[in-house]
């Protein structure tokens, strides 16, 4: 991998055997060739995706493996893996198969066009369309959305969907918290970032189980939205500034 990468994907994975080949396999097609990296960031897997994993690497020079000691979150993982990153645009999507890695392509061209247009930092995050998900799951997520709209101001449809491509400038500039991941919409307008949603496609899980529990979201959640409203409320007005040449 000597060539700097034009883009690095994150992908971070807990207990996803069977799902590893399938997803690397497409993202590498998706790019046709050109330089990326891909990182995917092992949780501390039980199962058998760390040694899926490590057989990968031995076929894709641009993926690289990243492992937690301890299990620490999809979000802590989102982070690692984009400090590590070579390239300064940046495409995550879940592990689990249901993200499309034809979708980063688009996502980057919304990305790039918007970027030579405005010229500042964005962020195409994708917007779930037919989803495959339980009906539990997509009640849930409804009730989320409305709350994220009325208490954060996030119009963002989709806000928890992990596809997404942006400037790594623009997440370094974010407050880290724990479950960061289902606030970013909200956080990047926060930083005065453009913020777009892109229609995007949703697959059935194939292999594996959910680690989503609704109660358990629910609960967190609120504490979340409540301290995401707090940061949002306390941010400074956006400031120009020019240096002196």
């Amino acid at each position: 991998m000597s060539k700097q990468p034009e883009i690095s994907v994150i992908v971070p994975v807990m207990n996803e055997a069977g799902n590893i080949q399938p997803l690397i396999t497409g993202i590498v097609s998706a790019f046709s060739g050109r330089p990326i990296e891909i990182i995917y960031v092992n949780d501390a897997s039980n199962d058998a995706t760390y040694a899926e994993l490590v057989a990968e690497k031995a076929k894709h020079d641009c993926l690289r493996v990243i492992t937690h000691d301890r299990r620490s979150g999809q979000s802590a993982a989102l982070r690692t893996g984009i400090l590590a990153a070579r390239a300064d645009r940046i495409a995550t999507l879940d592990g689990d198969g249901q993200n499309l890695p034809a979708d980063l392509v688009t996502l980057e061209n919304a990305w790039q066009t918007e970027k030579t247009t405005f010229g500042g930092l964005v962020m195409a995050a994708g917007v779930r369309q037919k989803r495959q998900d339980s009906f539990g799951k997509r009640v849930a997520s409804r009730w989320a959305k409305r709350i994220r709209a009325w208490m954060l101001k996030d119009q963002h449809p989709d806000s928890g969907c992990g596809i997404k491509v942006f400037d790594r400038e623009l997440f370094l500039r974010l407050p880290y918290f724990n479950h960061i991941h289902r606030f970013m919409p909200a956080l990047a307008n926060r930083e005065g970032a453009i913020v777009l949603a892109v229609p995007v496609g949703h697959a059935a899980r194939q292999v594996g189980v959910s680690k989503y529990r609704i109660l358990d979201r629910l609960i967190v959640g609120i504490s979340d939205i409540l301290g995401v409203w707090w940061l949002i409320r306390r941010s400074p007005k956006s400031l120009k500034s020019e240096e002196l040449e």
